[in-house]
């Protein structure tokens, strides 16, 4: 697992763009060098930002769409549509901008499907599997990158503190009683978001400062789940100078004036 490196920028405006712009460098590298791409999409403020971003510029068009494999960390458990849901802020955001092949796109099932949670997370569990190929070497993709946001307790993901699924050895949980509505959801377990290649942590706001801080620390990962989610090749903490404010002196490393 890679040791994380930190990067800040101004403001919240800026991160996003800066991310975004990074993200459309990331894909098209990842398909030069392979011929497609495996993303995994985080929903929040900056998550969802970004997506808006990258449709916003012109040099998304350098992105080969139709060879990009979409997948989601987390989901809340609530029906197709639901304006709450990760996937439903993705698509208006961006995916719906542009040519993706719908096969490609995987979507965590809600309660509209017919299936319980715990079924969902069996059948996503399940998608993961067959998408990956033997030079994977586990049974998940290697992602090539992982977006993540966290919140001011350290979750990621739908990963929260001392919560049953961060023991989860199953690449996908279902998950109950989570502390922030609504209670149930989806997740990709800690093995899963570590089989990628890399992995960006996404903050703004001083909210966030804490757990941006204790993430770093390597607090360990039941009290921060932040603190258990290293990419194999790069791990990045992607912040503004609010979400930085409380690190270490010298850990971040400007990215902007």
């Amino acid at each position: 697992m890679s040791v994380p490196s930190v990067l800040v920028h101004r403001d919240a405006e800026l991160l996003a763009k800066a991310v975004a712009a990074r993200l459309i460098v990331g894909l098209v590298d990842a398909q030069a060098a392979k011929g497609s791409a495996h993303v995994v999409l985080t929903g929040g403020g900056m998550g969802i930002a970004t997506l808006a971003e990258v449709a916003a510029t012109t040099a998304h068009a350098a992105v080969e769409w139709p060879r990009l494999d979409v997948w989601w960390g987390d989901e809340r458990f609530l029906p197709s549509g639901d304006p709450e849901r990760n996937e439903t802020g993705a698509r208006a955001a961006l995916l719906d901008r542009v040519d993706l092949d719908p096969a490609r796109v995987h979507v965590m099932r809600g309660p509209d499907s017919g299936l319980s949670a715990g079924e969902s997370a069996e059948r996503y569990a399940e998608e993961l599997r067959r998408a990956a190929r033997p030079e994977d070497h586990g049974p998940v993709p290697s992602f090539d990158i992982v977006l993540l946001g966290i919140g001011p307790d350290g979750h990621v993901a739908s990963l929260f503190p001392e919560m049953p699924a961060l023991y989860e050895e199953r690449p996908v949980a279902a998950v109950h009683g989570a502390p922030k509505p609504p209670p149930t959801r989806i997740t990709m377990t800690l093995p899963t978001l570590n089989a990628a290649r890399q992995v960006w942590v996404i903050a703004a706001g001083e909210e966030k400062a804490g757990a941006v801080r204790l993430a770093l620390q390597d607090t360990g990962h039941f009290q921060i789940p932040a603190a258990g989610v290293r990419g194999r090749s790069r791990t990045l903490f992607l912040l503004d100078r609010a979400a930085a404010s409380k690190i270490p002196p010298g850990l971040g490393r400007p990215a902007s004036p």
